[in-house]
């Protein structure tokens, strides 16, 4: 079991960052969201404050490098990577998942980035099917053992089915929830892995005392696409018909705002600081990136990373100043028409 965990993370490593594994067919739809030109915002560009607060933690921009990878020493040093970026940008980072340091402690080193993000916010992570079967005094010490501030829980049967040897049983998910958001001394953030969480989903979380999510919408990485290169025969097969399987990651934000929750994250196919802009116009706290800051890393190293990440945040500041939000605050205010599908998923649902 522990050789296959490390042979798929090591898989998912290569296929993430040169594989054929976007959306086909789909899109996040941030595309139908339009900002509001204003030509007389009454701002200093360079005075923006694009900091926010996120799970406890003062972050400079409301952005998270979020969960990629961890369980492999190739893995290790792209988490430790990623956490001196995030630590030097005030960015939120989260980890991969825990799975593989839960069943082998040897592993843990791959996760163990305190060191070079002390003050950043680290999430950890686990799926809902390992803590199911895990006493909360259990799942509190994976936590603590990487000194995460929140810890993922991540939801993804999409993934599992197609996966080969992935798990098959998801009952008590909802109820593993409920205890871990009542018991952990951390806050519990639900998140998706590339599928996004729906309406329904969602106000069942808020009525089990969830507060945060992590939306993890559809039209970026399809991890079914992932599990899809790595499957054989029937599984192949129906991974090819599920590759485009999921909730459109702008539909999915605009699903969970409304539902009174602490902390929505906008994750699953930004890539740009007007992607940022605009699910946060649509209700998000904060965003999250993956693939494009793994490849700049894999490509270039971490000073590519950082030059990604400067475009990111100089078109977010750009999109701030041009809809004349002073703060994150005020983008989150601002007004938004919605087009084409988007809008079609919001009038019928």
């Amino acid at each position: 079991m522990e050789q296959e965990i490390g042979q798929r993370k090591a898989d998912h490593i290569q296929l993430a960052v040169s594989g054929d594994v976007g959306f086909r067919g789909k899109t996040t739809l941030l595309e139908c969201v339009r900002l509001i030109h204003d030509a007389l915002p009454d701002l200093d560009a360079d005075t923006i404050d694009t900091s926010v607060t996120l799970l406890g933690k003062k972050l400079k921009a409301p952005l998270v490098i979020a969960a990629m990878t961890g369980g492999t020493p190739e893995a290790g040093e792209i988490n430790r990577k990623l956490a001196r970026i995030a630590e030097q940008r005030g960015y939120g980072l989260g980890l991969g998942s825990q799975r593989a340091m839960h069943l082998d402690l040897a592993k843990a080193t791959s996760y163990r980035v305190r060191e070079e993000a002390p003050s950043a916010l680290l999430m950890g992570n686990l799926g809902v099917v390992q803590a199911r079967q895990m006493h909360t005094v259990e799942v509190a010490a994976l936590a603590a053992a990487v000194g995460a501030d929140a810890l993922c829980i991540h939801l993804n049967p999409a993934m599992e089915i197609i996966q080969p040897g992935g798990d098959r049983d998801f009952r008590d998910g909802l109820r593993t929830l409920q205890r871990l958001s009542s018991e952990l001394p951390l806050p519990v953030v639900v998140k998706e892995t590339g599928c996004g969480l729906s309406t329904s989903v969602v106000k069942r979380l808020v009525a089990a005392g969830i507060r945060h999510v992590d939306v993890s919408g559809a039209g970026g990485t399809s991890w079914v696409a992932v599990e899809t290169h790595r499957a054989e025969g029937r599984a192949k097969a129906l991974g090819e018909a599920f590759w485009d399987w999921g909730i459109p990651t702008a539909v999915s934000v605009w699903m969970a705002a409304g539902q009174g929750l602490d902390t929505v994250i906008a994750t699953g196919g930004i890539a740009t600081g007007l992607d940022v802009a605009r699910a946060l116009a649509l209700g998000a706290h904060a965003a999250g990136l993956a693939r494009p800051v793994l490849q700049a890393l894999m490509q270039g190293g971490e000073e590519a990373a950082h030059a990604f990440l400067d475009g990111v945040e100089a078109e977010l500041r750009a999109a701030m100043l041009l809809v004349g939000a002073a703060d994150v605050a005020a983008l989150r205010r601002v007004p938004r028409v919605l087009v084409g599908e988007l809008r079609a998923w919001t009038e019928q649902i």
